[in-house]
């Protein structure tokens, strides 16, 4: 099947083809005429699918045939969790777009809010928020939304894992109620269908990849190791392995910082991303990753979901996440688009149970591997196979 058999208009064709886009793909060929129709849609689908491409072509294709927007309006809203996000699907409008004169703004916190206020005053066609940031906009009178004509929630359970399920349905009771309902989430939860239950109306549902699944080119194994040396483990495979470009996943702002130390100190380039570091030091870091500057990006969970880098071929977690769907999400990164890629989890013996976890909910058992010429520091035992096992009962006494 091609892009010119799912209704798109002879601009985006032409795009499409100078980007090298030839083959839609399974989420595109299901979403596209769906919304190009106008129909609630609810999608789920990893990332790595298409999934942005599947909303914004068909999107921006019906809004070039709408009408003028006013000053301070909006036309389309794109909700997104997490700057990264934002800014990854600001670009795609961009470059799906490009042929067509509509205006487009993307908005977040972290950076001063008078210059999106002064964008916002002719006018926006397509904005694409994070809540937050949005609402403070609603509060200076900045945005108005009585033109919206397509709202899109995208990563809808990353934005509910964040606390913003009630920012989300506050900015919902200010759309107008006759609008076109677009949601995209990687997994359903029970509070993601409560949400659509009031938002979405005889949506055309799409599933495009098992639930909670892990991407199919992702070969995914596990080192056992001691905690005091994992650090020295990481820098052992880089330097050993000559890995060039890996995103690696710690639990704290503050462990991501220690990571990047010691790797420093050990001649691996590397830089930390988090909720702390201002946003030109994080889209630095970022840009610098992908220009292959840096080898080694550590990340907290909050960049998850909202970073796009093409061909990326490893993910370490460094540590194991609390949640264990989010190992699903950090993973996620690599293998996208039908590449391979490797997930490699570096496990301690404190974290055995969130191991298990995340095996339960991919319904595999992740293959150990060791780990050839590398010298431990310390000599704790772990487990053979990282599981619990069973106390033995104790005798009774006679």
């Amino acid at each position: 099947m091609s892009f010119s058999s799912l209704g798109l208009a002879e601009p985006f064709l032409r795009t499409l083809d100078e980007i090298g886009y030839v083959t839609p793909t399974p989420i595109q060929i299901q979403a596209i005429p769906a919304v190009l129709s106008g129909k609630d849609v609810m999608a789920a689908a990893q990332t790595g699918t298409g999934k942005t491409a599947s909303f914004i072509l068909p999107l921006l294709q019906r809004l070039a045939a709408g009408p003028k927007v006013r000053s301070n309006h909006i036309r389309a809203l794109v909700l997104v969790p997490t700057r990264e996000l934002a800014v990854q699907v600001a670009g795609s409008v961009a470059t799906y777009g490009q042929a067509l004169s509509l205006k487009s703004l993307v908005v977040y916190g972290g950076v001063k809010i008078n210059p999106q206020m002064m964008k916002l005053r002719g006018g926006v066609d397509l904005l694409v928020a994070t809540p937050g940031r949005l609402l403070d906009l609603f509060s200076s009178n900045a945005v108005k939304f009585s033109q919206v004509e397509t709202v899109v929630l995208d990563e809808a359970d990353r934005m509910l894992d964040m606390g913003f399920l009630g920012d989300i349905r506050k900015i919902l009771s200010l759309l107008p109620n006759q609008r076109q309902n677009l949601l995209f989430s990687a997994t359903f939860s029970d509070d993601i269908r409560n949400l659509t239950g009031s938002l979405l109306n005889n949506p055309v549902q799409i599933k495009v990849s098992p639930r909670n699944s892990a991407a199919q080119g992702v070969k995914q194994y596990v080192y056992e190791v001691d905690k005091g040396d994992k650090s020295k483990l990481l820098s052992h495979l880089v330097r050993n392995n000559k890995w060039q470009q890996l995103l690696v996943f710690t639990r704290t702002k503050n462990g991501a910082d220690r990571l990047v130390k010691k790797l420093l100190s050990d001649g691996v380039s590397a830089v930390a991303i988090h909720g702390d570091k201002k946003q030109n030091q994080r889209s630095r870091a970022l840009a610098d990753f992908k220009a292959h500057q840096i080898r080694v990006l550590v990340a907290t969970d909050l960049a998850a979901r909202g970073l796009d880098i093409s061909e990326l071929p490893y993910v370490i977690n460094f540590d194991l996440p609390k949640v264990p769907k989010d190992y699903v999400h950090r993973i996620g990164r690599t293998g996208r688009a039908g590449l391979q890629g490797e997930g490699i989890s570096l496990v301690s013996a404190d974290e055995v149970k969130l191991l298990a976890a995340i095996e339960t909910l991919l319904r595999q058992t992740l293959a150990r591997e060791v780990v050839k010429g590398f010298i431990p520091t310390h000599k704790v035992p772990l487990t053979r196979d990282l599981r619990v096992r069973p106390k033995k009962p104790k005798k009774p006494k006679l």
